[in-house]
This record gives C-alpha cells, sequence and structure tokens, in this order.
C-alpha cells in the first residue's frame, strides 16, 4: 500500500466511527484515515486539499454514511460528482439504510459502491476490512489531471 493512498471516513456515529477505525487499524490503514463528523466538513475537508500539495492529500476512496448533520450523505455525493476537481474521487457509501430509495438515489448520483453496515461486531470489522483493502490495496485510481478522465471519453468520435 502507498502511504500516499488516503481514505476520508464521514461518519457522524462515534461507535460506527472507532469501528471502521479499528477495522481499518488492522489493514495497517488507519494512519491514513481522515476523519470527519459530517457533510460540511467532508466538502470542506476535500476542497481544502485542493491545494498546490493536492495529490498528496487526495483520497483514494471517501467512505460516506448517508444519515449525517449539515449535508446528508446523498448531498455530499451529488456536490462530489458535480465538481470537476473531485468527480473521479471514488465514493463508497458506508450506511446503516437498507432503503431501496437510498440505494437507488447512491447510484444514480454516482457512488461506486454502496455497502450496508452489518449489525454484528465481527461481520462490521470484516466488511470495513475487505472495503478498506480493495480501494487501497487493489483498486487503481485514475491519472489526476485537472481535467476529468469522464471529460477525455466525451472528446472520442463515437463509434
Amino acid at each position: 500500500m502507498s502511504a500516499s493512498k488516503r481514505i476520508l471516513l464521514a461518519e457522524d456515529n462515534a461507535n460506527d466511527a472507532e469501528l471502521t477505525l479499528l477495522a481499518l487499524a488492522e489493514q495497517n490503514l488507519a494512519g491514513n484515515v481522515t476523519l470527519v463528523r459530517d457533510g460540511a466538513e467532508a466538502l470542506d475537508h476535500l476542497l481544502t486539499t485542493l491545494s498546490p500539495a493536492w495529490e498528496e492529500g487526495r483520497p483514494a476512496v471517501v467512505l460516506l454514511d448517508i444519515k449525517m448533520p449539515k449535508l446528508n450523505g446523498l448531498e455530499v455525493l451529488k456536490r462530489i460528482r458535480a465538481d470537476e476537481r473531485l468527480r473521479t474521487i471514488p465514493v463508497v457509501m458506508l450506511t446503516s439504510s437498507r432503503e431501496d430509495r437510498d440505494l437507488a438515489e447512491s447510484y444514480r448520483l454516482g457512488a461506486n459502491a454502496y455497502v450496508v453496515k452489518p449489525v454484528v461486531f465481527a461481520e462490521f470489522l470484516e466488511v470495513v476490512k475487505k472495503v478498506g483493502s480493495f480501494w487501497v490495496d487493489l483498486n487503481e485510481p485514475p491519472p489526476t489531471s485537472t481535467r476529468s478522465v469522464f471529460d477525455h471519453w466525451s472528446d472520442r468520435d463515437p463509434v
């Protein structure tokens, strides 16, 4: 795992945040996690990392709860996907919501994955370990530039 691969965890529930950090620590990833407690703080963090050293702080993945104060996770996701500088950052909805409308809306807004938090402690840890390992160790992020990968595809001639 590259030391530069970061995780942004947006979670307002202290117990869920602690369990998530514990699971990521077991994967040696906890030192690379920035924890924010609400949607506004998540967006603020992402936008303030857009500095000259932004690439070093750019998260490999955002783990985003849906039900948070100030801005809910769906609104944060919507704003991430609307910002050319942020839209290629993978976003995993890590939530307790099993509601079909939350699942459908998450994917409609561009979530890369939707993971329901298990209520059993051991299962919760295992799920978070797998999510962290995939996005940080296995997934290859898109190349970073001022131009979106999606814009690159739209420049191509239709087949």
